[in-house]
């Protein structure tokens, strides 16, 4: 029986090419993959790093709604697998109803989640400090994706990580993220939906950028008729899908696919 497409999510700050890893184990289970990039993406992280203002201004509807036209020109309804706002983009999309099943790996708050550690807003300040980076795109410098990505890992693969996957990021979805409490509904997910696939949601206990207090967060407003599960990785920081210890990750992905059906 042939098995589902799956459908890589990333986030901000990251290539979509940072998948690649996953899209060759995944293939070597007999999954065909994609990684779609977000709207403005070069193909390259060079090209993204000289054009950052293609990326910029685009919202979370936006990039969720260019990944809805990928989905629909599937055969059927494919497995979808993100990080950070890409884990958020995967729970908005299947809510719709049109995904088979759904991997949220440490993502982005959605509306409703109102919880706010330190680390996150250390991790937002530099982008939210400014309402007029609002329609811009903003790159990460080194300190800041240590702190935010890599602050479980040593310097020296932080620095490689940085060096071969960094991307500007537009400023739009955090500050929609920021507002989604007071106003707003580009950040909303259908928790109600009890037609859509299982979800996966996972945190990274050492996560400053998305801290597993927002995906037990998350969990406990879906409707638990419908296989919703949490699962938290000791030791692992905002880059355990990039970093050396991807796999560990992967493959409990994997494992949680065949166990639902998949």
């Amino acid at each position: 029986m042939a098995k589902r497409t799956i459908v890589f999510i990333h986030g901000l700050w990251i290539h979509a090419n940072s998948w690649q890893p996953w899209m060759d184990f995944f293939k070597q289970h007999g999954y065909e993959t994609l990684n779609p990039p977000w709207p403005g993406d070069s193909a390259t992280v060079a090209e993204c790093r000289a054009n950052p203002q293609a990326i910029a201004n685009r919202g979370v509807t936006e990039v969720a709604d260019s990944y809805a036209v990928v989905i629909k020109s599937l055969p059927e309804p494919p497995i979808l697998i993100g990080h950070s706002f890409g884990g958020l983009l995967t729970q908005i999309l299947l809510g719709r109803g049109i995904a088979a099943a759904g991997i949220a790996i440490d993502p982005a708050p959605m509306k409703g989640v109102w919880q706010l550690p330190l680390s996150v807003l250390k991790v937002s300040f530099p982008v939210l400090s400014n309402p007029f980076n609002f329609k811009k795109a903003k790159s990460l410098t080194f300190d800041q994706f240590k702190y935010g990505f890599a602050n479980a890992i040593d310097e020296k693969e932080a620095t490689e990580l940085y060096e071969q996957w960094t991307i500007p990021g537009p400023a739009r979805p955090l500050f929609q993220v920021a507002i989604s409490t007071f106003a707003g509904s580009e950040t909303k997910v259908d928790t109600a939906n009890t037609t859509r696939g299982p979800l996966l949601i996972t945190g990274g206990e050492k996560d400053h950028t998305a801290p597993p207090v927002h995906g037990q967060a998350s969990l406990k407003k879906y409707n638990p008729s419908v296989v919703t599960e949490f699962k938290l990785f000791e030791g692992r920081g905002h880059s355990l899908t990039v970093d050396s210890g991807w796999q560990e990750i992967a493959e409990y992905s994997l494992a949680w696919l065949n166990k639902n059906g998949f």
